[in-house]
């Protein structure tokens, strides 16, 4: 592993401290922090994962005095390898387990993880997902055949697995389930699968469960790695005044787990399919609007036992992260219905989501709102006091402040405080990006209003964010590296081609978090000292 450019914390920069956040408490304290997915770390297994190489992250984030990571969804990734149309809402991602991890526990061969670092080959800016799939799920295999099979795991280590899956029963036995099937030649889409199945006639699950019991085992296995590996970088992060900040997408994918699991809960047909699915109506993005296909929420129901089924998904989240940004946060106040089988979402409708009831049950379950409501794109009033009677922050996005006019809601002066600034997010371009391609005038009101020349703009957006009187400002890795539209994330819309940007140590500097410590030091979000 390289580390060339790479800051350790010195005895000048202490782990931040609580900072004063203006009438703030707890998770909202005035702070910033970096956006960047585990994938995008550097690694030696073709993606970023729970390694070493977290831990320096998390090091470099204290040495910049930065309090925040922000992270993507962290469950398996689906259809274009999207985090955000996941087969689970409480599994994560065997793709971020850490190989490293594995052989240090005594369940991977020296020569094993050597081998796959070959195969492996030299870091690369872009993840090619096929095989770094074939590659790390041959490694977990191997791992888990060792736990189980070859004498490796100690008595405490199987200790530790039993209890774990009995803690997390309640899910993990019907997702290690629906992998063994979706493995099986009955193939990965449930929907698919024979009537009784289908289903879940109480016999067929019995006798599947017996025909699957090795594969259900693995997967229950590298589930425990997910979350052993996982909650320790929280612990590492948190002892050293860095939170984490997870995503939930409010939907679910058709194939999942959790459709197959509580079909009534889901607005589908007699043959479980979907009577109406999810999408957004047409705006200046898209003149037809965008079809999402997944299946929509049958509220009534949900509100009928308490919420429990979201109940249980905010426990997940909030077990594995200090605060949760809900995606799409305004169809909890109201959902753009689509007739399943539409070719656009052009003739869909607006149906009333669960609104303030919904985070009462939440806020009275899990002790508390720790959420960053995600409220960008065409908003309507009652989305905007939906949030406010909740005392949710929103989301603030500086790319989008500079083609109107001075009463753009996103320029520095018009924030408020309780909103969550935001250079770019992953689902813009950097800001490099932005600025190469912005039109003429954009450019210009950016310039006059930041007072810049434009050659540092990512800098320029920085500055003025963590100047903002936001609680608080996340900046994309990408733009403290000041790359360009290669770096970028995702393009929505676009189904082939996104998530697999990286970084490498080699562009990290000792100026960049030197600088980045001082912008938050001279603006509350860290130590005085550290200017």
């Amino acid at each position: 592993m390289t580390t060339e450019g790479f800051v350790y914390p010195s005895a000048r920069s202490p782990a931040p401290v609580a900072v004063s956040g203006g009438g703030a408490e707890g998770p909202f304290d005035r702070s910033s922090g970096i956006l960047l997915h585990p994938s995008s770390l550097p690694g030696p297994f073709g993606s970023g994962d729970f390694g070493d190489d977290a831990r320096h992250f998390v090091d470099w984030l204290a040495s910049a005095g930065q309090r925040l990571w922000q992270v993507l969804p962290m469950t398996p990734p689906g259809p274009g390898h999207s985090p955000y149309m996941s087969t689970s809402i409480h599994a994560g991602n065997p793709l971020l387990v850490s190989p490293v991890a594995l052989q240090r526990e005594g369940w991977l061969a020296q020569d094993a993880l050597d081998a796959a670092m070959q195969r492996a080959g030299e870091p690369s800016p872009r993840i090619d997902f096929a095989a770094v799939e074939r590659l790390r799920m041959s490694l977990l295999r191997q791992a888990a055949y060792a736990f189980f099979d070859d004498g490796k795991a100690t008595v405490a280590q199987r200790q530790a697995f039993a209890e774990w899956c009995a803690l997390h029963a309640g899910w993990v036995e019907d997702y290690a389930l629906f992998m063994a099937l979706a493995e099986s030649p009955q193939g990965p889409r449930w929907s698919s699968w024979p009537e009784l199945l289908r289903r879940r006639e109480p016999q067929a699950l019995l006798d599947a469960a017996r025909d699957h019991a090795p594969q259900m085992r693995f997967w229950r296995f590298v589930q425990w790695c997910f979350d052993r590996q996982w909650q320790a970088i929280k612990h590492y992060a948190n002892e050293r005044g860095v939170r984490l900040i997870g995503d939930v997408p409010i939907f679910c994918a058709l194939d999942s787990v959790d459709v197959w699991v509580d079909p009534e809960l889901f607005l589908l047909d007699e043959n479980l399919q979907p009577s109406f699915v999810a999408g957004v109506p047409p705006d200046y993005f898209s003149a037809t609007g965008q079809l999402w296909g997944n299946p929509l929420y049958d509220w009534p129901r949900h509100a009928a036992d308490g919420f429990r089924w979201w109940k249980a998904r905010m426990s997940t989240m909030l077990r594995q992260a200090d605060i949760v940004r809900i995606d799409h946060f305004r169809g909890l106040v109201a959902y753009w219905e689509i007739a399943a089988g539409a070719s656009t979402a052009i003739d869909g409708r607006w149906a009333p989501g669960p609104g303030a009831p919904f985070f009462e049950a939440l806020r009275e379950a899990l002790g508390g709102l720790p959420i960053i409501a995600e409220d960008l794109g065409a908003i309507t009033p009652d989305v905007y006091a939906l949030r406010d009677q909740m005392g949710l922050p929103g989301m603030c996005v500086l790319q989008f402040a500079f083609g109107d006019d001075a009463r753009n809601l996103y320029l520095p002066h018009n924030l408020k405080p309780d909103c969550v600034v935001y250079t770019g997010t992953h689902d813009n371009d950097t800001t490099q990006g932005w600025f190469a391609s912005a039109p003429e005038a954009e450019r210009r009101f950016a310039q006059v209003y930041l007072k810049t020349d434009g050659r540092e703009i990512h800098w320029d957006l920085i500055h003025a964010a963590s100047q903002s009187v936001a609680r608080l400002a996340i900046y994309p890795m990408q733009d403290v590296l000041g790359l360009g539209t290669d770096a970028r994330m995702n393009v929505p819309g676009q189904a082939l081609g996104n998530w697999g940007w990286r970084f490498g140590w080699e562009q990290v500097q000792g100026w960049q978090a030197e600088r980045l410590r001082a912008i938050g030091a001279v603006h509350g979000r860290g130590p005085a000292d550290q200017v």
